[in-house]
């Protein structure tokens, strides 16, 4: 069984596979084993991408030389599938380096951003460590955000007698397109540079995103390069290469210059010889350069003036309509710039890496909690991610097998996700900028979903999110509260004010302090009439307009008394006793159910629903239910820093009412008629919702019956923080142990795609636990941990991160990088 925050081996290894790559710059994994799969360089997902690329190593001995590849056992599930690495499993698998010789032994250990696996064979003189990652450094979003990754091999000798022998790294050029569109032998190109090779694609004045570049270097002092294989048919160049390989052979070419095909691939060769207990390290530098897309997302008016809201900018020029481009393509005119600037920085990055992972893995929390965290912030490093060339965040929701799932920063499902905005908070102040500015209009609706490249949204005739909308109300208070910056709050208020008020009017336009009129959420439906969930956004966000219109000199009256007439509603008429529900209501409203047309139906799925609600009433509701979300408000607006909104003790029962009622243990005989693959079986998860009192709909909400992780995050740290420790822990450890390698990989929490936004939730339960929060306007750091005795917490700030917790019974601070003001610590102790 895999321990929490432990290594992996054997199953558990089957599908782990851990992210290397830039905020928004792409991403290659390395396997449990070492290889590298799910290629995805260009702009976009590539999760079965797996080419022909390995590091080796051979040893020459006087009875015979010894290769291997530098990797452990191929995983049995990739020799047989469609897609992936040899392309099809029944042909044979015939374009992958499955059949070469592997060490036996193989281990991974994970401590992010860092990643090693552990080689060892007994036929052999000596061990290996494989050690992968990319610059991961806490509020230095460009040096997080390079194309880069490294892999840093260390061979030691474990025998007593001298060693000898090459290290080499052999890569087919992976930039190459295999389209018709692409005939020109020029077109593609494998060029040498000091130490290393570039794998290049060329664009067409047509398609210039087809033009790309991978390049790898060696840190070492005596590197060949083989930039000219065999140029013949079959697998006459992958046999000439392991020939040299297995021969021990040091080549050194310079690509073909005759005119004709350009080399496949190219190779580099690296000789060594250890005295008995030595050791040798090759650092492999990756860097890759794809500065064009097609990428463009969101409506485009047809005209100049052909616009679908009176208040949106439209582009002035509709024909001109460029295509998103990543980050590093305004940092870097090339990828030689790239390269130079990860070689010469390299140490210095790597350096500050280690601090933040250091400090992170001295947390003294439930090794659950440290991994559940830890796993979730390889989402930053996945497609899920995008960074266009002004700096600015936009991301899916999650990543498809090859596209983005769910387009436009998505303002529901990024709600619930925590670590941007504590880790890299200038990046995640972009995000609100963009809802509060192109996705809004002038009468302040939003759109939850944002444009790409980010420009003034055209198409403002969707539904607005609910709870999109308000909960970005409560970020604008969390964003400032975490920078301190009251001049960026001055600059967004007019905006945020308008927001509010278009809520307030669309949703609650008879002032009562609750959402009646139906309001869109993050299950891609309507919910009719108040309930526990939106109405606690809707109180939320009230409360935070009011603490952020006081502090500017607003009068914010208005909101006051919303928030308080709305909390004693929520209080006494949605609490039964033990949660929160729902009162279903489709008359006396503004809106007619019967002529409300959900997007999805047409024809006679439409002409049946209209029959179904006739007799039944609107479609999608929860009613009477539990509600795994059903305060989700309330913990908004506590890791928001809005405070308290509801009764606590009455938000604590209903989340002791989620967990005796919806995590299940097993799930052998739950029905889930919706998506099963987020857990089944004898596997256990927190469901979305229960009726433990009856009442049902017979269509209730899309995804009741389902498991999210996120969802399954943010009650476990809701119920941390009200120091219900072992009702929190039960969830996550149900949850982490679908997630140990044998049959999802332990750093892809999905949902609509993998890598999937609203599992950074879990970044919540560090805060849940450790009580830890800072008022840089005060220099005020507060402690109230519901955890006893000693510990020692991950903390990170707008301006620096280390530790914080209890030693010897008194609060500490432990300042690991940058700076933290603590003019003054209040503690509470659990």
């Amino acid at each position: 069984m895999h321990a929490f925050n432990g290594s992996y081996d054997g199953e558990h290894l089957n599908h782990t596979a851990f992210p290397l790559g830039g905020l928004g710059a792409g991403m290659v994994c390395l396997d449990g084993v070492g290889s590298l799969s799910h290629v995805s360089l260009r702009n976009k997902p590539d999760i079965l991408n797996q080419p022909q690329m390995y590091a080796a190593v051979c040893l020459r001995q006087p009875e015979g030389n010894v290769a291997r590849v530098l990797e452990g056992p191929v995983l049995r599930h990739k020799v047989f599938g469609s897609g992936g690495a040899g392309g099809v499993g029944g042909t044979g698998k015939g374009s992958s380096t499955f059949g070469l010789p592997r060490f036996t032994n193989v281990a991974f250990e994970p401590r992010m951003p860092f990643a090693t696996v552990r080689l060892d064979d007994p036929s052999l003189p000596i061990a290996a460590t494989l050690t992968g990652f990319s610059p991961f450094i806490p509020n230095d979003g460009d040096n997080s955000s390079l194309p880069a990754a490294a892999l840093e091999y260390e061979l030691t000798n474990t025998s007593p007698q001298r060693v000898e022998g090459v290290f080499s790294y052999h890569a087919i050029n992976l930039m190459k397109l295999h389209t018709p569109d692409t005939p020109d032998p020029a077109a593609h190109r494998v060029r040498r540079i000091d130490n290393g090779f570039v794998l290049s694609q060329s664009g067409r004045p047509e398609a210039i995103h087809e033009e790309g570049h991978f390049a790898i270097t060696a840190l070492a002092s005596d590197v060949h390069v083989d930039a000219a294989w065999f140029r013949g048919g079959w697998f006459d160049a992958w046999t000439l290469v392991w020939n040299h390989v297995q021969a021990g052979d040091v080549v050194d070419n310079w690509p073909h210059d005759d005119g004709g095909l350009a080399s496949s691939g190219a190779s580099l060769y690296v000789p060594f010889a250890l005295e008995p207990g030595a050791s040798t390290k090759v650092t492999l530098l990756l860097n890759w350069y794809v500065p064009n897309t097609q990428d463009r997302y969101g409506k485009d008016p047809d005209a100049p003036t052909a616009c679908c809201d009176s208040g949106c900018a439209c582009e002035t020029q509709p024909e001109a309509k460029p295509k998103y481009q990543p980050w590093y393509a305004g940092r870097f005119a090339e990828i030689d710039q790239a390269v130079t600037y990860w070689r010469r920085n390299y140490a210095d990055l790597r350096e500050k890496s280690q601090i933040f992972a250091d400090s992170f893995y001295a947390t003294t929390l439930p090794a659950e909690v440290v991994e559940a965290v830890a796993a979730n912030l390889t989402i930053l490093k996945s497609p899920t991610v995008l960074r266009q060339t002004d700096g600015r965040v936009w991301a899916w929701e999650g990543c498809g097998d090859q596209q983005g799932c769910c387009h436009g920063s998505c303002t529901h499902v990024w709600n619930y996700a925590q670590a941007l905005p504590h880790l890299f908070p200038a990046l995640e102040r972009t995000l609100r900028d963009t809802e509060f500015g192109e996705s809004q209009n002038s009468a302040g609706k939003q759109v939850f979903r944002a444009t790409l490249p980010i420009r003034p949204c055209c198409d403002f005739s969707p539904h607005a999110a609910a709870d999109g909308q308000l909960g970005g109300v409560m970020k604008v208070h969390r964003e400032w509260r975490i920078c301190g910056d009251d001049a960026w709050l001055r600059q967004l208020w007019p905006a945020v004010r308008k927001s509010l008020d278009y809520c307030i009017e669309a949703w609650d336009p008879t002032h009562e302090g609750v959402l009646r009129e139906p309001h869109h959420n993050t299950y891609d439906i309507e919910f009719w009439g108040p309930n526990g969930m939106c109405s606690s956004f809707y109180l939320g966000a009230l409360r935070a307009a009011a603490i952020m219109g006081e502090t500017l000199g607003d009068d914010v009256s208005f909101y006051d008394e919303l928030y308080r007439k709305g909390r004693a509603f929520v209080e006494t008429e949605l609490f039964n006793g033990e949660y929160f529900v729902q009162h279903v209501q489709w008359t006396g409203l503004k809106a007619d159910v019967s002529k409300f047309t959900p997007q999805c139906h047409t024809g006679i799925e439409r002409t049946d629903t209209q029959k179904f609600e006739a007799e039944n009433g609107p479609k999608y509701q929860y009613g009477t239910g539990c509600l795994s979300d059903g305060v989700l408000g309330a913990w908004m607006a506590e890791v928001c820093g809005v405070g308290e909104i509801l009764d606590p003790e009455k938000v604590k029962s209903h989340l002791l009412a989620v967990h005796r009622h919806n995590l299940k243990h097993d799930l052998t005989q739950h029905a889930n008629p919706q998506r099963p693959g987020y857990a089944l079986g004898d596997e256990g998860g927190l469901l979305l919702c229960t009726w433990p009192r009856g009442g049902k709909p017979a269509l209730p909400f899309v995804y009741s019956d389902e498991v999210w992780t996120g969802i399954e995050y943010q009650v476990a740290a809701h119920l941390a923080s009200f120091g219900c420790v072992d009702e929190a822990l039960d969830i996550v450890r149900t949850l982490r142990l679908r997630y140990d390698g044998r049959f999802r990989n332990p750093f892809n929490e999905y949902e609509c795609g993998h890598w999937y936004a609203r599992a950074m939730a879990s970044y919540a339960l560090l805060s849940g636990l450790s009580g830890a929060s800072y008022e840089p306007a005060t220099g005020v750091l507060t402690l109230a941990p519901k955890v006893s005795g000693d510990f020692a917490a991950f903390f990170s700030t707008a301006t620096g991160f280390g530790l914080v917790g209890v030693r010897a019974g008194q609060p500490f601070c432990d300042v690991r990088f940058g700076a933290i003001d603590v003019k003054r610590m209040e503690y509470h102790p659990a």
